[in-house]
């Protein structure tokens, strides 16, 4: 087992009380300061255990040097403790900003797909003229012949929708449906065959011509544009792309007679 062995530097009189409080009083007035001495542990020689050193103060009592180690230490463990934790929450209103502007966007993206998609032909001919009522204002007018199984009629229902609100004071639109018996002579009258068939009257109810199925949108601006300026012709007095067929007429008896569709 390890011996301890201590070296204290002693005055050389015989006449040295060895009591604690001299010995407190030695070490004070020879260094005016605590003094670290070494306290070595010299191990047995039979033994195999490292030799250990410590570092003591001979005064018993905390040094200064001690202190500021202790409380760099403990700042040092806070530092590493706030960086090592979770982040901070966001701040409440930068939360309130970006749910209003989730709200905002899902508002105006619900907006654009009703103008762009959601318009049917029901919205159409609830919004239209009734023909006999076109005829006799004075405007020109813009009648459309479809039929609700028309597929392309559907796809230019929003296209049709946006010409109509941006002309609507200047130009009537009609809606007729080629499946209700009551609009057979005006089916003859038009040539219709293929549907949509949009049929392009002046303010006398004359014809100027017509354009069928699925065409750019520019030819119904640009011939709507022209009526509404009261030109005396339209640019496509005759155009046709894909339609469909007046042939798979769904025909039906009129239940209203007061009904345009």
């Amino acid at each position: 087992m390890a011996r301890l062995v201590f070296s204290l530097n002693l005055p050389s009189s015989h006449g040295f009380n060895l009591s604690p409080r001299n010995l407190q009083s030695f070490f004070v007035t020879q260094t005016g300061a605590p003094r670290f001495r070494a306290v070595r542990c010299k191990p047995n020689p039979e033994s195999s255990e490292t030799k250990q050193e410590k570092l003591v103060i001979d005064n018993g009592e905390t040094s200064s040097a001690s202190k500021e180690v202790e409380s760099s230490s403990s700042v040092a463990d806070s530092s590493s403790s706030s960086s090592s934790g979770f982040p901070e929450s966001p701040n409440k209103d930068i939360n309130r900003r970006v749910a209003a502007v989730t709200v905002i966007a899902a508002l105006s993206l619900f907006v654009s797909t009703r103008l762009d998609f959601g318009i049917s032909l029901k919205d159409l001919t609830a919004s239209a003229l009734p023909y006999e009522e076109a005829l006799s204002n004075g405007k020109p007018t813009v009648v459309e012949f479809y039929a609700d199984w028309c597929e392309v009629c559907r796809e230019l229902a929003p296209d049709v929708y946006k010409i109509e609100q941006q002309y609507k004071d200047k130009v009537n639109f009609v809606m007729l449906n080629v499946d209700n018996t009551k609009w057979e002579q005006e089916l003859d009258e038009f040539g219709v065959e293929g549907i949509p068939h949009f049929a392009f009257l002046d303010r006398e109810g004359n014809e100027e011509g017509n354009v069928v199925g699925r065409l750019p949108r520019q030819y119904l601006v640009e011939n709507v544009n022209a009526l509404a300026a009261g030109k005396q012709s339209i640019p496509y007095a005759r155009a046709v792309g894909q339609y469909s067929s007046s042939e798979s007429r769904k025909v039906h008896q009129v239940t209203d007679p007061l009904s345009h569709g």
